[in-house]
This record gives structure tokens, sequence and C-alpha cells, in this order.
């Protein structure tokens, strides 16, 4: 299998809604043959997963907006132009902090991401009564929620 060259014009492609982030796909696992995978994200104020932790590695660009990240432990505010990384295994969570949504790039390496979006997009309709469904959800998936 080989991979072929992409472009994904503005605004073009499939947009799930998972926890009430808007996430775009614009790089999927089979473009990279499962290598990485890059999404667009959308984060209203207060939206955002809860404290999860899996084994692989993630990479987070914010674009515009304001994002407040907790990774194992340390809480730290990012604005646009800045980077952060969770290495695999690194217990993080984040949320919008901005009054306008924040626009963030998410890269994962090796690709795992989508179907867990995929399936949160489908069975997580209702927030928060349907948070219950995460943690088995993220099971399937290699995923692990740190819910209260």
């Amino acid at each position: 299998m080989t991979s072929s060259p992409l472009i994904v014009r503005q605004g073009a492609g499939e947009i799930l809604n998972v926890l009430g982030v808007a996430l775009r796909f614009l790089c999927r696992a089979e473009d990279t043959r499962g290598a990485w995978s890059l999404m667009e994200n959308v984060i209203p104020e207060n939206a955002g997963p809860p404290p999860h932790h899996h084994p692989w590695d993630e990479a987070y660009y914010v674009i515009s907006g304001e994002v407040e990240f907790e990774i194992d432990g340390r809480r730290e505010c990012v604005g646009a132009g800045d980077f952060v990384y969770a290495p695999a295994g690194a217990t993080h969570a984040f949320h919008g902090v901005s009054k306008d949504p924040a626009r963030m790039l998410i890269f994962d390496a090796p690709a795992h991401a989508e179907t867990f979006f995929k399936d949160v997009d489908r069975e997580v309709s209702e927030l928060p009564r349907d948070l219950e469904k995460l943690p088995q959800i993220g099971k399937r998936h290699g995923l692990v929620f740190e819910l209260a």
C-alpha cells in the first residue's frame, strides 16, 4: 500500500462533534498508512475532553483563541502560535478558555484517534448525560479516561 499526495481545501471534509468540539480530519490514518493523522478542532469556551491517556503521542498547535491544558498535573493556558506535546502515556486534558472558539491542530502518531472520534460522535449525543459512555468507548480504542 502506498500513500498519495493530498490537498484538503478550507472547509472541506466531514466534521464530527466530539464532546462539544467540532473536529475535522485534514489527513487520515489511511492517507499515511497509519503513521500519523492531523485534525483541526474548533473549541468553544469550556468544551474539551476530560483527563485521559493513551499509548500514542499527540501534538497541538493553537491557531487562534486560548486553550487551557493539563498534562501530568501541570496546567497551562496557551494561545495562538503556541505548541504543546503530550507524549504517549501522559495524562492530559484541554478545554477552550476564550470567548470566541479556539482553533487548534492536533497531530497524532501513530494514527489512532479517528475511529475513536467517530464512535464518540455517534454514541455521545447529550452532555453531560452520555459522558458515562466515554470509558467504554475509550477502552475499545486504547484510551483510559480519568473521570471523577
